[in-house]
């Protein structure tokens, strides 16, 4: 299924979401943890974004977050 388009605008609220394939688990330990929020925070460096919340759970996670430009598609790139 695909996912529902997601309209670029700046100064915009996104909650991002994403669950490993049938609920298995994406991360299996303390270092797939980190390394992740490694990501999180180059693309935060790269594409100027705020980022207000996050939830980081073995088989998915959340990120709160609000673009500074119209860029959510290179975001989750």
């Amino acid at each position: 299924m695909a996912r529902p388009y997601r309209l670029p605008s700046e100064n915009c609220l996104y909650h991002i979401m994403s669950r490993g394939d049938d609920r298995k688990k994406i991360y299996k330990g303390s270092g797939d943890f980190e390394k992740f929020m490694g990501y999180v925070i180059q693309a935060k460096e790269r594409y100027r974004f705020y980022l207000y919340a996050y939830c980081l759970m073995p088989n998915h996670f959340h990120l709160l977050l609000e673009t500074r430009l119209a860029n959510i598609s290179a975001i989750m790139h």
